[in-house]
């Protein structure tokens, strides 16, 4: 079986839906097919149900998806660290980013890669799911995330950035044309929400109560794993939502007003990574920002 054949049943095992999983790949819809057909005639049995407005997994593709996955990914790390060796670089650290400013944050990429040639570093957008669960598989070696978090196999670097807070509105909400909204108003008002956080780390992004005790109420409906949706759920008018202010800066979407959140402090982002998978890198990463000192937006 080819490489890209089970980089495609795997995405596909993910996504359940044909479109996005072309779209992610950037392969045609028709060659996610022809990949699938392939391998259910090799297995003798059908991998996916399929109709015309769902896909789900078969009890044989669980299976085939669970036994391909840690094989495929030991593949692919022996393939990226093949690529890396024949640039002379001997190791490469994984940072995942929650907060949207990349480009400010170039001025650590930038040194830590002058002072260690040695080492590659590859910076990726985090999702909202189970932002820590990608250290703990594995999957990243440091996250970006805002404080606190308190988790006991974890540990918390130096803070890299802090920002102020901006509320999210719906040009044609009735809150686009305030210069400032009160914590207290946001209970009158649904929110988004992240799947598979925990409670408390949620809560320090945007409480469950106001300081009065009202509920801010988080819709399921509009639960996202990354910030296009959600920013688009607040575009149609769905819900409000709470940013960092360094959005703005890279948000220039006319349908969308931000508003200033004076009752709610700042929010610091830090380098976190698991305590047990420490090493020369991550220390590395971690003298780097301290060095640099922290942003302040």
């Amino acid at each position: 079986m080819e490489l890209r054949d089970i980089e495609i049943f795997l995405v596909l095992a993910e996504e359940l839906h044909f479109g996005r999983t072309a779209q992610r790949l950037h392969v045609s819809q028709a060659r996610v097919s022809q990949a699938i057909k392939k391998q259910e005639r090799r297995i003798g049995a059908e991998l996916f149900t399929r109709t015309s407005r769902t896909v789900r997994l078969m009890e044989v593709g669980r299976q085939f998806r669970d036994d391909l996955q840690p094989v495929y990914a030991g593949l692919h790390d022996s393939l990226e660290r093949a690529r890396l060796a024949a640039r002379g670089i001997t190791a490469q650290l994984r940072v995942s980013l929650l907060p949207f400013n990349l480009v400010d944050l170039h001025p650590y990429w930038k040194v830590f890669r002058t002072r260690y040639p040695q080492w590659g570093l590859r910076i990726r957008q985090a999702t909202f799911t189970d932002v820590f669960g990608q250290l703990r598989s594995g999957a990243m070696d440091v996250v970006v995330a805002w404080l606190p978090v308190e988790e006991p196999d974890l540990t918390v670097g130096p803070v890299l950035c802090t920002d102020s807070r901006i509320l999210a509105v719906a040009a044609g909400h009735r809150l686009a044309e305030r210069e400032s909204v009160p914590l207290e108003l946001l209970a009158d008002f649904p929110h988004g929400t992240a799947l598979d956080v925990p409670d408390y780390w949620e809560d320090s992004y945007l409480p469950f109560h106001t300081p009065r005790g009202r509920p801010i109420e988080r819709i399921e409906s509009a639960a996202s794993d990354n910030a296009d949706e959600l920013i688009g759920h607040v575009g149609m008018g769905d819900i409000v939502h709470t940013f960092p202010g360094h959005v703005t800066r890279y948000w220039g979407m006319t349908n969308i007003r931000w508003i200033p959140l004076p009752d709610m402090g700042t929010l610091r982002f830090a380098l976190v990574w698991r305590t047990e998978a420490e090493n020369d890198l991550v220390r590395a990463l971690a003298a780097t920002v301290r060095d640099l000192g922290v942003l302040r937006f």
